[in-house]
C-alpha cells in the first residue's frame, strides 16, 4: 500500500524526474570543446558561504545505491572517477591508488559502452581518452573541485551540460530498455524487468541526512544452491536479494523517486520531529498536503505567526464545510519514517481521507487549548511541545520513538502516549524548584505549553473511555471538578499563593521543596502545609486577604473532607489533573474578578499576586 501510494503520486506529479533520470544537484561543470579538449571548470553554486548551493540537472540515474562496490555514474562523477586521482578525505584519508584506476576505467567503461555516436557522444570519448590530470588540476577552480572530492558533469562548450542533448539522452533512455528477470511486479501488477537493488533514498532526519538507505532490501544472496548470506529466513526459496520482494525497476525507480521528493531540502510536504521524518500526500493535489507542516512544524523567523494562521486558516475550513465535498472521498497518506543503519523503519503509516483527517487535526489542536497569557501564542508546533517534555528544553533529550508516537496518535484520532504524559509529569516534578540562570526568579514548572500537553493527553483518554465526555478538563478553573487531584493541585496554588503574599518578593517557595510530594505523595506533605505553615502565613495577612484566602480554601477543601482525606498515593492521570488544578488556579489568581469580604471590602484578585 505505502509503495502503491508513493508510485501513483509520482504518476500525478508530471515535473519529476523521468526513468532513468534524476535531479542532481552538481556543484561544478567541467566545460569541454567540439575536440573534447579541457576548457575550464564551471561554478554552478549560489548564495552566500556557508548556504552555497549546486544548481540542479537532470542526469542519467545509476538506479541502485553504490555501497562498497564500484559503479560509476554516466556523464556525471566525482574527482576519482572522472579522472583516477585519488583524493583524501576525512572518511578516507587514504585512498587506494589501485581502486581508484578502477574507478576511473568503470566511468570511461560507461560512456564507450553507450550506443550512438553524435557529435557530442565524440567529444565526450574524445576527452576521457585523453590524460587530462595535469591540465585541469592547472585550472583556477581546481582546489575546490578537489576538496571533499565534488561531483561533476561534463558541458559542451556553448551548448551547456551533455545531458541537455537530445541524441544523448536517446541514447541514454536505450539503457533502461527492460533486459532480463522478468516477473509481475508487486507493487504494479505488471510484467517489469525485477529490480535487484532498489535505488537509493535521501533526507530522512538522522545523524548523516546525506546517508543512501534503502525502504525495500532483502540482504541475503544464494550461491551454488544454498543461501550464501546473513538472513537465511529470506533464502527459504532461494530467492536472492530483490526476487524476495518482486518490484519491477520502473515501479521501483517511481516510488523512490516520489519519496525522495517528499524528503527534499525544498520539500513543503515534510517535517523532522525528534528521531522521525513524517511526509504528506494525497492522491490528488489538496491544500492540507502544504498546510500539515505549517500546522505542525516551526513557524520561519521571517513568519512568526505562519502556524498559527495554517491553524486558524484549517479551522476555518472545517468549520465552513471546505472538505465536506469532494475531499471526503479522497484518500490522505501520512508516513513516519526514521533511520536504521543502511535501512528506513517506518514508525508509522496512516491512511485516511482528507475530511476525516482534517478534524482530527483539527481536534488535536481543541485538545492543546487552555488559558494562557495574551502575548503567548494560540497554538504550539508539535516540536515546542515535545521539547517541553524533554530535560533542559533540548531537542536531543526527547524521549526516543515519542515524536512519532505522537504523530500517530493526532493523525489517527488516539489517544497521545502513555509515555508523553509520564514525560510531562515528570518534567513538572524536576523541575519545581527551577531558576532562571540571569535573573534568579523562579521559572513555572508547569508553564503553558506543559499544561496544555497534560490536558491534551486526559481529556483524549477520558473522551477515548467515555465518548460522551467530550472533556473532562477545561480551558480554565473549573470549580465544579471534585477529582481529587485536581482540587489538590488548587489547594497547593492557593497555598503558594498564601506564602507568596505574606513574603512579598520571595523567591524560594513551597513548590521549591514540596511540589513533588505533594502531587505524588499527598498525605506526606499537606497535614504540615496545612496545620504548621499556612496558619502563620496567613497571620500575615490583612483581614480582607484572610478572608478571601479562607473561602478560597473551604471551597476546595469542601470535597477533601475526612471520608476522602489525602490519599497515600496519586496515579498517574490524577498526578496530570493535579498539574492542571495547579496551573488553573495559579493563572485564576491573575484574572481580574471582584469579591467582597464580610466587612464589605472590595479589592481585585488580580491585585493578588505582583506579576
Amino acid at each position: 500500500m505505502i509503495l502503491q501510494a508513493l508510485k501513483e503520486y509520482y504518476d500525478r506529479k508530471p515535473d519529476l524526474a523521468p526513468f532513468g533520470w534524476e535531479q542532481k544537484e552538481i556543484p561544478f561543470l567541467i566545460v569541454i570543446d567540439s575536440d573534447g579538449n579541457f576548457v575550464h571548470f564551471e561554478d554552478t553554486r549560489e548564495g552566500q558561504e556557508k548556504n552555497r548551493r549546486a544548481h540542479a540537472y537532470l542526469v542519467p540515474s545509476l538506479g541502485e545505491k553504490k555501497g562498497g562496490g564500484i559503479k560509476a555514474n554516466l556523464f556525471w562523477e566525482n574527482i576519482e572517477y572522472m579522472f583516477g586521482v585519488p583524493v583524501p578525505t576525512s572518511s578516507k584519508p587514504n585512498p587506494d591508488p589501485e581502486r581508484v584506476k578502477k574507478q576511473h576505467l568503470a566511468f570511461k567503461g560507461r560512456i564507450q559502452a553507450l550506443g550512438g555516436g553524435c557529435q557530442s557522444l565524440i567529444a565526450v570519448r574524445r576527452f576521457i581518452e585523453a590524460d587530462n590530470a595535469e591540465r585541469v588540476q592547472k585550472d583556477p577552480l581546481w582546489q575546490s573541485v578537489y576538496s571533499n572530492n565534488q561531483n561533476i558533469l561534463i558541458s559542451l562548450q556553448g551548448k551547456g551540460p551533455i545531458t541537455d542533448d537530445p541524441e544523448i539522452r536517446k541514447s541514454v533512455q536505450d539503457l533502461v530498455v527492460p533486459q532480463e528477470n522478468i516477473g509481475v511486479c508487486l507493487v504494479s501488477g505488471a510484467l517489469e524487468e525485477i529490480a535487484r537493488l532498489e535505488p537509493p533514498i535521501k533526507g530522512v532526519y538522522g545523524p548523516d541526512r546525506k546517508a543512501e538507505r534503502s525502504l525495500v532490501s532483502v540482504n541475503n544472496e544464494v550461491k551454488k544452491g544454498v543461501n550464501a548470506g546473513q538472513t537465511p529466513a529470506f533464502a527459504s526459496y532461494l530467492k536472492s536479494k530483490g526476487n524476495n520482494s518482486p518490484i519491477g525497476r520502473k515501479s521501483s525507480f517511481c516510488y523512490t523517486t516520489a519519496l525522495n521528493h517528499l524528503l527534499g531540502r525544498d520539500s513543503k510536504q515534510k517535517i523532522p520531529v525528534g528521531d522521525a521524518t513524517t511526509i504528506f500526500w494525497a492522491e490528488k493535489p489538496v491544500d492540507l498536503e502544504t498546510q500539515a507542516v505549517d500546522i505542525f512544524g516551526e513557524s520561519k523567523e521571517n513568519d512568526p505567526d505562519r502556524g498559527v494562521k495554517a491553524v486558524e486558516s484549517l479551522f476555518l475550513s472545517v468549520k465552513n464545510g471546505v472538505y465536506a465535498a469532494d475531499e471526503q472521498q479522497t484518500r490522505f497518506y501520512v508516513l513516519g519514517l526514521a533511520p536504521n543503519a543502511a535501512r528506513i523503519a517506518i514508525r508509522f503509516w496512516i491512511v485516511d481521507t482528507v475530511a476525516r483527517m482534517a478534524d482530527k487535526i483539527v481536534q488535536h489542536f481543541e485538545d492543546l487549548q487552555i488559558i494562557h497569557r495574551s502575548s503567548e501564542k494560540d497554538v504550539f508546533s508539535l516540536f515546542r511541545l515535545l521539547v517541553s517534555t524533554a530535560v533542559q528544553g533540548k531537542s536531543e533529550n526527547i524521549p526516543p520513538n515519542l515524536a512519532g508516537e505522537t504523530m500517530r496518535a493526532i493523525l489517527g484520532g488516539l489517544p497521545y502516549p502513555q509515555t508523553l504524559l509520564q514525560a510531562t509529569v515528570r518534567r513538572a516534578r524536576a523541575e519545581q524548584s527551577a531558576k532562571d540562570k540571569k535573573t534568579g526568579k523562579p521559572i513555572p514548572n508547569v508553564p503553558y505549553a506543559r499544561a496544555s500537553l497534560i490536558k491534551a493527553c486526559i481529556n483524549r483518554e477520558t473522551r477515548f473511555r467515555n465518548p460522551q465526555i467530550k472533556e473532562e478538563l477545561k480551558m480554565s478553573l473549573d470549580p465544579s471538578n471534585t477529582n481529587i487531584g485536581y482540587r489538590l493541585g488548587r489547594l497547593f496554588a492557593a497555598l503558594e499563593k498564601i506564602q507568596a503574599e505574606a513574603n512579598p518578593g520571595i523567591n524560594t517557595t513551597i513548590r521549591d521543596r514540596f511540589y513533588g510530594a505533594a502531587s505524588g505523595t499527598p498525605v506526606t506533605v499537606f497535614p504540615t502545609l496545612l496545620n504548621r505553615l499556612m496558619p502563620h502565613h496567613l497571620a500575615k495577612l490583612p483581614k480582607a486577604k484572610q478572608t478571601f484566602f479562607n473561602r478560597l480554601l473551604q471551597e476546595i477543601m469542601n470535597s477533601v473532607d475526612g471520608k476522602i482525606g489525602f490519599p497515600s498515593t496519586l496515579s498517574l492521570l490524577d498526578q496530570g489533573r493535579f498539574a492542571i488544578g495547579y496551573y488553573h488556579q495559579t493563572k485564576q489568581f491573575y484574572t481580574k474578578k471582584e469579591f467582597k469580604s464580610d466587612e464589605s471590602h472590595t479589592t481585585n484578585e488580580g491585585e493578588l499576586n505582583h506579576e
